[in-house]
């Protein structure tokens, strides 16, 4: 079972202890704003702040936030999701104050200088240019672009080159103003530390932040009609995204979709689509299937890639595939095993101590209570046969796809 201890700091930020026997300890700061936050017009202004939280602050300039931790062979690094802002550190032992006191300076004492934001910008468009020539990546943007179509949900988190040239310090300034509310912001710590000591260290770097309560208004997107669509690309190979909107986080029926998409295609090797598309018919290298649950919404979503003149096939295979799952419920044996190569994934998953030390922060944010091992074990160990065949015919029924194909061009 997972243990660990919360404090709220006057200010509404909550600090998370999850006491660790290791030399290594972990932290992250977890802020509820992400890409879906950005006013229309405005994409990747999440993710752009994000970068320039490195390059200055009021008492610091790129080389020594940089310096800060690597110095004593720590680690510091962030990334934007389309709900979230993480910071987050690794480092030894001794060095806890040092990360606390370096994440709160980049977080709340940035300073946005004019010409750091135009050297980023480059840098950024080269990010963007850099994710383009990767077809594997992009096609699951452009895919949630096809879903959430007139949404922020469906604009890509790196933005576009036109927008990231576009962008002013005020913009950036306006939107911490509206989204960082200090009572939805999770400092997360794993390490050998006793409360006290967090405490102590929390109140000192974090407890005189001025409180912000700002509200977010965040907009649920509306389903768009299934739809299809092929882009011709100078690639080698067909890269194809199938799938559909699908339950939020708050979702009764989320237990059983997880397990469905994991039976399906899932981590590991033996998931449905894996052992007939590559082990059996040798289609395709890569196949999986992915589920994310957002907090109002989600999206489910199958992908591969192979050659061109394979793409039938493989589709034809997956629908085959679907068809079984939606119309034979799982048998008891099925069920069993299904469950306990889930349930000891996710137990393999704890080795991965800043994964779920991230994890908790997030379901702070999001439940306002962190899941044990057993209670999650005993979500995914309740959900039956039935609630599986339902969530199959629910989602992935062939008019509810939507289907996104890149074809190497002639």
């Amino acid at each position: 079972m997972r243990s660990y201890q919360i404090i709220q700091l006057a200010n509404g930020i909550r600090i998370l202890l999850q006491p660790a026997k290791s030399v290594i300890s972990h932290c992250c700061l977890v802020i509820n704003a992400g890409s879906r936050d950005e006013e229309v017009g405005a994409p990747g202004l999440a993710h752009f702040i994000e970068h320039l939280l490195f390059k200055q602050t009021l008492k610091r300039n790129t080389t020594q936030i940089l310096n800060r931790l690597e110095l004593v062979g720590g680690d510091l690094n962030a990334y934007t999701t389309k709900e979230y802002t993480c910071l987050q550190a690794s480092f030894l032992k001794p060095h806890l104050e040092r990360a606390m006191e370096l994440l709160q300076d980049i977080a709340f004492c940035s300073t946005f200088p004019e010409s750091e934001m135009e050297k980023e910008k480059e840098v950024v468009l080269d990010e963007i240019l850099s994710y383009e020539d990767q077809p594997e990546e992009a096609i699951n943007d452009d895919f949630e672009s096809m879903l959430f179509t007139g949404h922020t949900l469906g604009e890509n988190i790196l933005g576009t080159p036109q927008s990231v040239k576009s962008f002013r310090r005020q913009q950036l300034m306006d939107f911490i103003a509206k989204n960082y509310n200090t009572h939805e912001m999770v400092f997360a710590i794993s390490g050998p530390y006793t409360l006290a000591k967090v405490q102590k260290l929390a109140e000192r770097y974090f407890g005189q932040i001025p409180e912000n309560r700002s509200v977010k208004h965040r907009v649920s997107a509306t389903q768009n009609p299934a739809k299809q669509k092929t882009v011709f690309k100078p690639i080698n190979q067909a890269h194809c995204m199938l799938g559909t909107v699908a339950y939020d986080i708050h979702s009764p029926k989320k237990p059983a979709l997880l397990l469905l998409n994991n039976i399906l295609g899932g981590t590991g090797m033996s998931s449905r689509l894996n052992l007939e598309i590559r082990e059996k018919y040798g289609i395709a290298y890569t196949i999986e299937s992915n589920y994310s649950p957002l907090t109002d919404t989600g999206l489910f979503s199958i992908y591969f890639g192979t050659d061109a003149e394979k793409v039938e096939k493989a589709l034809a295979l997956i629908h085959k595939e679907i068809y079984k799952l939606s119309t034979q419920a799982l048998g008891k044996i099925q069920l069993s095993q299904a469950k306990k190569r889930f349930t000891g994934q996710i137990a393999l998953g704890e080795e991965n101590r800043m994964g779920v030390l991230i994890s908790m922060a997030k379901s702070l944010l999001d439940y306002g209570k962190i899941d044990s091992l057993k209670e999650i074990y005993e979500k995914i160990n309740a959900v039956s046969a039935q609630e599986i065949l339902a969530a199959s015919n629910e989602l992935l029924a062939p008019e509810n796809l939507s289907l996104l194909l890149y074809q190497p061009e002639q």
